[in-house]
């Protein structure tokens, strides 16, 4: 594929391999050979480790490294062009990863069939579930996907139109196929025979699917037509407007892939609280408040005009980066999503593994230690100023939706793992001890005080100036921009680690106080930790004495159960 979307790409015969420097220009010259090269690397990775790994959580790096494999040749491809494109590359994300793993499913299952063994009834159940959670998210992301690419014109008046009615067609004999299962299996009446052949058909629903989804791309929909200014090629939409605090608040536009995100954080939230409390097991509301305002500013910064303008202006930027680095990670590690789910959640040996063996075998996991680390936490969490926007990364990224979203991504993880350290509610792989965690917080502060004070003395020297320039916007000053930005940087990076110093010390009050309880308890039973193992220490040191000894008396070891 790398070779082939060279030439096709460029429009060249093979011959022009035999020239040359042909292989480095034509490589240079589009992006789809550089998204098939991450997708031979990703595939290089998952099929070696797939190879070598004796444990389940072995696959999680394959996996990652898959995830990436599959969207790079998407998310530089049609879903990238035209007015809206926005939409269309958070659609085109969810639907991608979606159907792979579903769809993946169902022809192991299908292989699993056809080699003559039986599919388990407790993960033909999960698989029935997934298939079907799999198609609502198709069918939602395909008509968002439709209304982008048709761009106003008639569903039959294109080959696109065309190709999107028949993969509905086989979405249509998908869902079929999983009603046809769902009410015999409600019936008692789902045997072997049945499951075989409508494992059968959702297969070739799927191969048909996925053909036309390739053949997709070799054509040119109607979106790519439509004339597109300067800001909607870079970003998709236009900001004429300048940003002001009435714009800021009333120009929103939704951003898919943040947005779909925290509906569902919320949603499988409160359904496992609602599930905790149905059980008769209390969960405290200020997690939950804190939980669904962390998912509130995250959705607020990314969708209002905030996230609208974040690309065309770096201080509105800097605005939405401090948010979701430093404020909404803040609420969310407050509000314990692991505890709850752990809690919420039961093992049952009787069963195949679920959500709460995934859990702990990712809590025990070595490579999530390693990323738990203090200090790789820290560099990642200090870094990512320096790194990003003073070596040229920033102003190639702002080109790209795609990129502009990594990074809010990255902002957020980054966050989430630096305060989880601090005052997360989850127990991380490697905890700090109290005084550990206000270091922490207190050697983060300078970085954040010197990266604004940078910014806002860099004497005229413009972040991603080309960029901004490429934009050309009529209300737009970059050095006043930059420096208000680098104020941002300053206060938005200060005032939330006050906050969190805040915190931790009230957490270690109430862990004090905890504690001077507990050994109070114990002392009201006339036991003491300290007494005990000492205690067992001398008996210890008895028997020894005796087995080297054993002609001796042995001592007597009075325990003064009073102490």
């Amino acid at each position: 594929m790398i070779v082939l979307e060279m030439l096709s790409k460029n429009g060249f015969p093979f011959s022009i391999l035999l020239t040359g420097r042909a292989w480095s220009f034509l490589y240079e010259a589009s992006a789809f050979p550089k998204a098939w090269t991450i997708s031979l690397a990703a595939a290089l990775v998952t099929l070696f480790l797939s190879m070598v790994v004796e444990r389940w959580t072995g696959l999680l790096i394959p996996l990652w490294a898959s995830c990436f494999g599959i969207l790079a040749p998407v998310a530089v491809g049609q879903i990238l062009v035209g007015p809206e494109h926005d939409f269309g590359w958070d659609a085109g994300v969810y639907q991608v990863l979606v159907t792979n793993a579903a769809f993946g499913v169902v022809l192991v299952a299908a292989l699993r069939v056809a080699s003559g063994r039986l599919v388990a009834p407790e993960i033909l159940i999960r698989l029935f579930k997934s298939l079907s959670i799999a198609l609502i998210v198709t069918i939602t992301t395909d008509a968002l996907l439709t209304w982008f690419k048709l761009a106003g014109t008639s569903l039959f008046d294109s080959v696109t139109g065309w190709q999107i009615a028949s993969r509905g067609m086989f979405l249509t004999i998908l869902i079929g196929v999983l009603t046809t299962g769902w009410l015999n299996w409600r019936r008692l009446r789902l045997v072997e025979r049945h499951v075989t052949v409508l494992i059968l058909i959702a297969t070739i629903a799927i191969s048909g699917w996925v053909g036309i989804t390739a053949a997709m791309t070799r054509i040119p929909p109607p979106q790519y037509f439509v004339p597109t200014s300067i800001s909607q090629v870079f970003l998709g939409f236009e900001v004429d407007a300048a940003p002001t605090p009435l714009v800021l608040l009333t120009h929103w536009r939704p951003n898919i892939l943040f947005l779909a995100l925290g509906i569902a954080a919320v949603t499988v939230y409160l359904a496992a609280v609602q599930t905790l409390r149905r059980r008769g097991d209390a969960w405290p509301t200020g997690r939950i408040i804190a939980w669904v305002l962390g998912w509130v500013v995250i959705i607020g910064v990314t969708s209002s005009g905030l996230g609208k303008y974040s690309a065309p202006d770096f201080g509105i930027h800097m605005i939405v980066h401090m948010s979701l680095n430093m404020l909404a990670p803040i609420l969310l590690v407050m509000g314990g999503i692991v505890t709850l789910l752990l809690r919420t959640t039961r093992s049952n040996q009787s069963l195949p593994a679920g959500a709460h063996d995934w859990l702990l075998w990712m809590l025990q996991w070595r490579v999530l230690r390693f990323v738990y680390n203090p200090l790789f936490v820290f560099i990642l969490f200090v870094s990512s100023y320096y790194g990003l926007y003073f070596s040229g990364i920033f102003g190639e990224y702002m080109r790209f939706h795609w990129a502009h979203q990594l990074m809010n991504v990255h902002f957020l993880i980054a966050g989430y793992l630096f305060y989880g350290l601090v005052i997360g509610v989850d127990r991380p792989p490697r905890p700090l001890p109290h005084i550990g965690k206000l270091g922490f917080v207190l050697a983060a502060m300078p970085f954040h005080a010197f990266f604004g004070v940078i910014l806002m003395t860099s004497g005229g020297k413009i972040i991603a100036e080309n960029f901004y320039r490429y934009l050309d916007l009529p209300w737009a000053n970059l050095a006043e921009s930059q420096y208000f930005g680098g104020g941002v940087a300053w206060a938005g990076g200060e005032l939330p680690l006050l906050l969190v110093i805040i915190t931790l010390g009230i957490q270690w009050s109430r862990q004090d106080a905890k504690d001077a309880h507990r050994k109070d308890r114990h002392f009201d039973t006339g036991r003491d930790e300290e007494f005990d193992a000492y205690n067992r220490m001398l008996e210890t040191l008895t028997d020894r004495q005796a087995r080297s000894h054993p002609m001796q008396g042995r001592p007597y070891v009075t325990k003064d159960t009073n102490s």
